[in-house]
């Protein structure tokens, strides 16, 4: 009888600790999110809702008192005699022509580098880094070094074409020259972002795929649509994504090599909220115009993962 009270009296301990253990593992996951959770909640969340509240203001920093206006900021931006509403609708233009002319190259030449590196090839590391090397430059470093290159009177660009009998091109100072400078800088500069994904994509495709496409006959090419875009469909509507989000976020080119000009040709949405909110000190008519381009950039995000999703036949 006393073995038997010994008996129950562990197996009643260790269904205790078992179930201590269990509570715990279910805890665990909650435990290691806590410390980003945190910091999201901290540096996120609560930014994102003090800046609504800061846009349902009057808030000037130069003044003591900030009267709440509720939606006139928002009402503003849709009021053509409003001083806000054209300079910001312009600068939505200007960042519209920059992310439809920047995203199709943004996808396409990276997509192209990937294919091309992804090929085995003596040096094919050393061109893998070279590609990505610009990405790692800051936005400082390229605005400068461009603003050099293709500056109509002294910059390096004009005076090669010049060898050639061919007359100074206001890079920076007419358009349209003025956006493909933009678009060739940006590409040149990102481009190898892009290609890493794309490449890590491309690995991810089973080469038996393109084994069994060969034995049917299939050529370069017909592997390439029916086998690689495929299996890059989900790699693509990501890069798609994320570029176009960059692309309408442009901020440091336009501001170093154009200077938003020539006029206000150039001078994109985050400029002009850059200098209502910190230049103007109307940082209630500024949060008014960042949420509204989110909310435009959002729509644009939603659409593209609707069109771009895979069907199901």
């Amino acid at each position: 009888m006393v073995v038997q009270a010994d008996a129950g009296a562990i197996r009643r301990r260790r269904t205790r600790a078992s179930t201590e253990v269990r509570g715990y593992g279910r805890a665990t996951p909650y435990l290691f999110l806590a410390p980003y959770l945190l910091l999201f909640l901290l540096f996120v969340v609560g930014p994102a809702f003090f800046g609504f509240w800061m846009s349902l203001h009057d808030w000037d920093f130069q003044l003591p008192g900030k009267p709440f206006v509720g939606l006139q900021n928002y009402k503003d931006l849709f009021d053509p005699l409003s001083a806000t509403a054209e300079p910001f609708w312009h600068s939505m233009r200007a960042t519209g022509i920059f992310t439809v002319a920047s995203v199709p190259f943004l996808v396409a030449v990276p997509l192209a580098l990937a294919v091309l590196l992804n090929r085995k090839f003596p040096g094919r590391t050393f061109f893998r880094a070279v590609y990505f090397a610009p990405f790692v430059l800051g936005v400082a470093v390229i605005g400068l070094m461009f603003r050099y290159i293709l500056d109509t009177s002294f910059g390096l660009l004009n005076a090669f074409l010049g060898l050639f009998g061919v007359p100074d091109i206001g890079w920076t100072n007419d358009q349209p020259y003025a956006f493909i400078s933009l678009v060739a800088v940006t590409v040149w500069w990102t481009a190898g972002f892009n290609a890493i994904i794309f490449l890590a994509g491309l690995q991810d495709i089973p080469q038996e795929q393109y084994e069994a496409a060969e034995l049917d006959g299939a050529n370069s090419w017909q592997q390439f649509r029916n086998v690689t875009l495929p299996g890059l469909r989900p790699v693509t509507v990501f890069i798609i994504t994320i570029t176009v989000l960059a692309s309408a976020n442009m901020f440091g080119q336009s501001v170093l090599i154009t200077q938003g000009g020539p006029g206000d040709t150039t001078t994109t949405a985050l400029m002009v909220i850059t200098d209502t909110g910190f230049g103007q000190f109307r940082m209630g008519q500024a949060t008014a115009m960042s949420y509204l381009l989110a909310l435009c950039l959002a729509i644009i995000s939603v659409l593209n993962f609707v069109l771009l999703r895979e069907r199901k036949s």
